[in-house]
């Protein structure tokens, strides 16, 4: 029988409830036990017709078991609901729970994972059910049918506390949970965590949104917009498993050291094959491009342009020549010739058409074909698919289309366009200026492109050309983290993944650090191809004090004049710590800013600008302190202190950051003061800013006289 909620008639035996509790754990993790041995034992190595349909079974018994692991440090539940459920959940009848036979109340846990028991009733109901909702939405004004929501306490894997809200008694006190706000504020060592047992109202809104509708998320830090994101995945993997089977889930971040921060949430989840990649792995793994420069400000700007996209499809159709001579093909002896005139009617035809130039050039090869095949019957022959396929294989039918639609290699094409100034101008006439030209084209073009010292947006170019000529495949969801630093071009290669499915775009307008970064995201979701996405914005966050916020917020004014700043639901009166030290020491005093932390629980960040980072991490060496510097692969993986360059703290969190000299950081880039306030906001629960140099007049307010 699954466990319920035990009954509160005065007449029976008192109970306590903290050990009821634990007996409801035990049962449910024998239960979590049974349903993975019945699943070991299951032999499906004959079910299939055929090989591929037997290996096919046995991965998703392997995916199964896997998914029912017992984490022994992972509460199997954390919360419970008590209430009048009017669709309660299926095969489950209500349970009597008051003295009042005529009252009947469900009680139902809530947790990572299903489990049931032997009967199939649910001893613990999945995070993402239905019912869930009710968990985290109700409140007094709607209770959503709950009467009692209880948050547990745990301790490792060990249940050790619960508490209690009855949300339909009006005498009992609306007081802040104790439980929650201990929870979200846990030292975080390592990966970043799931945060299902703390999902807030208007998150779970945005986590639980239509797979059909994108959604793009304007959060500020600290507001988890990451953390939605990824499990409004798991969420759509888990109402449209079959859909998203079939088509495919990806998740797109800035760069590895945020992949690697955030890559053990979903399998945490139990969504183990969501694949996980950044622009550059996306693009570079089909233009076969070998990334070995950086792109500078203007020339990376203009080649991150969506207007590109136009200057590459002239370059494009470019090679289309006129038909000079008729098409001879001598087959069985017997000589089938097409007309000029009637040759340029198959082109105009498909010139007309909105058909990419690779696959209309495919098409052109049978349309020869089928015209001269039309000849053949008309002459009282009977040829069928076989001679249309060997005529259009035909070496005067290849020659022709060589001649008048010739194949474009997509590395080629850039590769010209960016060391031919002339073909470049011609054709970008009229779309950029000759200022812009200048400043894309190569000073001295590279020998080949093999040799070519090709950047990201180069890889972009590539890969846009790619799809030119051939659709790119997709997927049916696409999240794309720290969207703002998108380019319009990158935009455009993120959309073509999920141009017939939907996404769920991520990111901060006042983080934007690029110099290509969006204005506002109604040009993203334009550039994305999801004109009309709703915008839902996050501004209360729950990790990141506010005496924090409300330092790195003194920014917005100046790099993003239209946002409002962030509230906070935490309150630390001294996690903020200004220091101002002597040049020759700023080095030695940021270390040691960073050794005191170590004193608290949770991970360390020390973050600088990035020409900075090898002397700071020579001063940890000096000094002996374990550190890891990010990008590098430099240091233990275990080391609580990570040197962070300012470049790569996008995205990420630590419990405590120390950051030295802001004024670097800000002069490092053209996007400086945005940067300077990523950095700001990175810590959970203690900031201490190191400068040798004045901090920059937007966070030194004057005193007061």
């Amino acid at each position: 029988m699954p466990a319920r909620a035990a009954t509160s008639d005065s007449a029976l035996p008192t109970i306590d409830p903290l050990a009821a509790e634990r007996a409801h754990l035990d049962s449910s993790r024998a239960a979590l036990r049974r349903m993975r041995e019945e699943t070991e034992a299951l032999d499906l190595r004959d079910v299939g017709a055929t090989a591929v349909a037997n290996e096919t079974a046995q991965h998703l018994i392997a995916k199964r078991i896997a998914a029912l692991a017992d984490h022994a440090g992972s509460p199997l539940f954390f919360g419970r609901v008590d209430g009048r459920f009017a669709d309660g959940v299926e095969g489950v009848e209500p349970v009597e729970v008051t003295g009042d036979p005529n009252k009947t109340v469900e009680a139902f846990w809530i947790g990572r994972r299903h489990v049931h028991d032997e009967l199939g009733d649910p001893m613990v109901v999945d995070w993402r059910a239905p019912l869930s909702r009710a968990f985290y939405r109700a409140n007094r004004a709607e209770p959503l049918g709950v009467e009692l929501r209880r948050r547990f306490g745990w301790t490792g894997g060990e249940l050790t506390a619960f508490e209690d809200e009855h949300l339909t008694d009006p005498e009992e006190a609306d007081t802040a949970s104790g439980i929650l706000a201990a929870e979200i504020e846990r030292p975080r060592v390592g990966p970043m965590r799931d945060i299902v047992a703390t999902i807030q109202p208007e998150q779970d809104e945005i986590v639980r949104s239509d797979l059909v509708h994108t959604l793009c998320v304007q959060g500020a830090p600290g507001t988890g917009k990451t953390a939605v994101g990824l499990h409004r995945v798991a969420w759509l993997l888990y109402a449209y498993r079959d859909r998203l089977a079939r088509t495919g889930t990806l998740v797109v971040g800035p760069n590895r050291s945020f992949l690697a921060y955030i890559q053990q949430v979903l399998p945490a989840l139990g969504e183990v094959e969501v694949g996980q990649t950044t622009v550059e792995e996306l693009v570079t793994r089909t233009s076969k491009v070998r990334i070995r420069a950086l792109d500078e400000a203007v020339s990376g700007t203009v080649k991150g342009d969506a207007r590109m996209a136009r200057v590459l499809r002239r370059a494009v159709w470019a090679g289309l020549r006129e038909p000079q001579e008729s098409l001879v093909v001598v087959r069985d002896s017997r000589t089938w010739r097409l007309a000029v005139y009637e040759i340029e009617e198959l082109l105009t035809a498909l010139r007309t058409r909105d058909v990419r130039y690779g696959a209309a050039r495919d098409m052109l090869r049978q349309r020869l074909a089928h015209a001269l095949l039309t000849k053949m019957e008309e002459r009282g022959e009977s040829p069928d698919d076989r001679v249309q396929d060997a005529v259009a294989r035909s070496r005067p039918v290849k020659a022709a289309v060589d001649a008048m639609w010739p194949a474009v290699d997509p590395l080629k094409l850039v590769f010209r366009l960016l060391g031919d100034a002339d073909f470049l101008a011609a054709c970008a006439d009229g779309i950029l200026t000759a200022e812009e030209q200048a400043a894309i084209v190569w000073s001295k073009p590279p020998r080949g492109a093999a040799s070519a010292r090709w950047t990201l947006a180069d890889a972009v170019l590539v890969d846009e050309t790619a799809d030119l000529l051939y659709r790119t495949s997709g997927y049916g969801h696409v999240v794309i983290d720290e969207a703002q630093d998108l380019s319009p071009m990158q935009c455009r290669a993120v959309g073509r993944r999920c141009s017939t499915g939907s996404a769920t775009v991520l990111g901060d307008i006042a983080q934007g650090t690029t110099p290509w970064a969006t204005p506002g995201w109604d040009e993203t979701l334009h550039h994305l191809g999801h004109e009309g996405a709703r915008v839902e914005e996050l501004t209360r966050g729950f990790r990141v004090p506010l005496q924090i916020l409300e330092f790195a917020s003194r920014l917005l004014p100046l790099i993003a004049p239209g946002l409002a700043p962030a509230s906070s639901v935490r309150q630390a009166a001294s996690s903020l710590d200004l220091r101002a030290v002597e040049a020759d020491e700023l080095a030695e005093r940021s270390v040691a800013a960073a050794v005191e932390l170590l004193a608290h629980e949770g991970s360390i960040g020390l973050i600088c600008a990035d020409e900075r980072v090898p002397t700071i991490a020579e001063a940890l060496r000096a000094a002996d302190i374990p550190a890891r510097v990010l990008g590098e692969d430099d240091g233990p993986e275990d080391a609580r202190i990570s040197v962070v360059p300012a470049s790569l703290a996008k995205g990420l969190e630590f419990d405590y950051v120390a950051v030295a000299e802001p004024a670097e950081i800000v002069e490092a880039e053209a996007q400086g003061l945005r940067r300077l306030y990523v950095v700001l906001t990175r810590a959970v629960s203690g900031l201490t800013v190191v400068h040798a140099r004045p901090l920059p007049p937007a966070l030194t307010p004057p005193t007061p006289a």
